[in-house]
């Protein structure tokens, strides 16, 4: 294994960070630029090129007029990054994990919300998606399992609030956990894996929290408490997590920012499995988390019940853009995505933008009417793109054809929990597919039933051995690492769905170059062309802070640092 690993096994040596401010007081104007918290948005799914179109407007949408104004505002003075990537592979858990830690996955472990280790047993319980229980007999070799960080580690996902017991509608975080739907590590007595503790690298929220900090978090699964990986639960001090593949249910009292009443179901006829489904009915979703930072911005817990302090590092992700790139409704006959290759948007992905657009002018507003804004960062990105951008490309190759995991599990080289062939989970499949084998020893033979087949499966690149330990780890050492990694051509999916039309996880530039927009008060407008990563918000936002960025375990271990010409300290 590579030394960034062997570097987490050390004692941790570094200058302590300078203690963050700890006033809360209302008025912070006069404050010279003095950066007092940081407001940490993503609006997962979009590109920079979305940016710049809704920014400067497109003939064809508005009337030509920008159509998200409170963006285009923000970045008249922010800093943008238009080449800015996303983790490699670009699947929402790895890319939350590299904003809030900077590492890649190579230290941190984390490749995919469902992906593959092979020194954990499998969990309990069977979780709600399918990753099959099993045994665990402590300190005996592991046998591996598939990893679940998602709705199926739920007490019952299709509850709002995750079934966590006496919570209320849409509350549950934490608590709504299952521990025996954990995988489980037979080297620590069988206990189950929590979020956090998968997570191989500490996060801000860790480092400002320990610094003196308040920090809180608002995110689509009870699973994305791995937000607290370093100091573990206590590292966040609020915490909302609605979950997002519940059942549709109406909101009473909640309106989005656009004026959408979620009192009763926007769109009933959608289906009502999941709140991905609906163009609307994200809206209503996300806008559960747009009042949880409103109430924090105020001093108050996510659900405004109590008076707590305007936290140091807060924020959460939109998903409605998302679902307005991926999603065809068939009930309403609505096809969200693209229009052409140039970005512009449907008229439903032109809503969900609108809808973010709005919530966003609601922060900002919020902060100044509280005082706060002059001496806040708002750092504004996305865990991952889309692609295609162009609705010409998309192929659910399902359909046509077939994809590595079922060529591989076919042959026997795919452990069961991981195969296509039976009940269970499946494969880490999406415009990516990740491949963990029975026995390494069978890569080559692997390798080559999937180069015989390119065409069937629409082989793009294939990584394995030197081109997969340049930028991994050995997958004979660590037991996270794919031993192949196949990239499509693009616009192939492994899907055999026709309910979307673009799909992430993958290398290609449309999953990868997201939006990075760094706004404050006191900053001068600049666009950076500059490659940069969504990896270096992590080590940014310390040093806006006054903390020491050497104190997340990715800094030391990888030399992620921060975002340039920010001209802020």
């Amino acid at each position: 294994m590579k030394n960034v690993i062997a570097l987490l096994a050390l004692a941790t040596v570094c200058s302590a960070g300078t203690a963050v401010a700890l006033d809360d007081h209302h008025d912070d104007h006069g404050n010279h630029g003095r950066i007092k918290r940081v407001l940490l948005i993503s609006i997962d799914g979009m590109h920079a090129v979305d940016f710049a179109n809704c920014a400067k407007g497109i003939s064809t949408v508005n009337s030509g007029a920008p159509y998200c104004p409170a963006l285009a505002a923000l970045g008249k003075t922010g800093v943008n990054y238009v080449a800015a990537s996303t983790s490699k592979p670009s699947d929402s858990f790895p890319g939350l994990t590299a904003i809030i830690t900077g590492g890649s996955p190579a230290l941190t472990g984390v490749y995919y919300d469902v992906a593959y280790s092979r020194n954990y047993n499998a969990p309990a319980k069977t979780t709600g998606n399918g990753v099959a229980a099993g045994s665990c007999t402590p300190n005996t070799a592991p046998t591996g399992t598939t990893t679940e960080y998602e709705e199926g580690i739920d007490i019952d996902q299709t509850k709002l609030n995750g079934g966590a017991p006496g919570a209320s509608l849409t509350d549950g975080g934490i608590n709504s956990i299952d521990s025996t739907r954990l995988v489980r590590d037979p080297k620590n007595g069988c206990n189950p894996v929590f979020p956090w503790q998968f997570v191989r690298a500490n996060s801000i929220f860790s480092v400002i929290h320990k610094n003196g900090g308040y920090a809180a978090w608002s995110d689509k699964h009870p699973a994305y408490s791995s937000v607290a990986s370093g100091i573990g639960p206590s590292a966040l001090d609020d915490f909302y997590a609605p979950e997002i593949n519940s059942n549709v249910i109406a909101l009473p009292a909640v309106q989005t920012p656009t004026g959408l009443s979620c009192s009763t179901i926007p769109d009933p006829g959608s289906d009502l499995t999941a709140w991905t489904n609906s163009f609307l009915n994200i809206e209503c979703y996300d806008t559960l988390k747009v009042n949880a930072i409103l109430n924090e911005i105020d001093g108050k817990d996510h659900l405004g019940q109590k008076k707590t302090r305007v936290p140091t590092i807060f924020g959460m992700n939109f998903q409605a853009v998302s679902v307005g790139q991926k999603l065809i409704e068939k009930s309403n006959n609505t096809k969200g995505g693209y229009l052409d290759a140039a970005g512009t948007p449907s008229e439903a992905l032109l809503g969900d933008i609108k809808f973010v657009d709005a919530s966003i002018a609601k922060f900002v507003d919020e902060l100044k009417d509280k005082g706060l804004y002059d001496s806040t960062l708002i750092v504004i990105t996305a865990k991952h793109g889309q692609s295609p951008i162009d609705p010409n490309r998309y192929v659910s190759n399902l359909i046509n054809g077939s994809s590595p995991a079922t060529l591989l599990s076919n042959a026997g080289f795919i452990p069961d929990s991981e195969s296509t062939i039976g009940s269970g989970i499946g494969p880490t499949e999406d415009d990516v597919s990740l491949l963990w084998l029975k026995s390494s020893s069978d890569t080559l033979a692997s390798v080559k039933i999937l180069e015989d087949n390119a065409a069937s499966i629409g082989l793009g690149q294939i990584y394995y051995g030197p081109t997969v330990t340049v930028n991994y780890n050995d997958p004979t050492v660590d037991p996270r690492t794919p031993d192949i990694i196949v990239t499509p051509n693009v616009g192939v999916t492994y899907s055999g769905s026709t309910a979307k039309q673009e799909e992430h996880g993958g290398f290609a530039h449309d999953d990868t170059n997201v939006m990075l927009l760094v706004v404050n008060a006191e900053s001068q407008p600049q666009t950076i062309y500059a490659e940069v990563g969504t990896a270096q918000v992590a080590p940014t936002i310390l040093k806006a802070l006054d903390i020491d960025p050497s104190e997340l375990d990715a800094v030391r271990a990888e030399g992620t640092g921060v975002l340039p010409d920010l001209n802020l300290w």
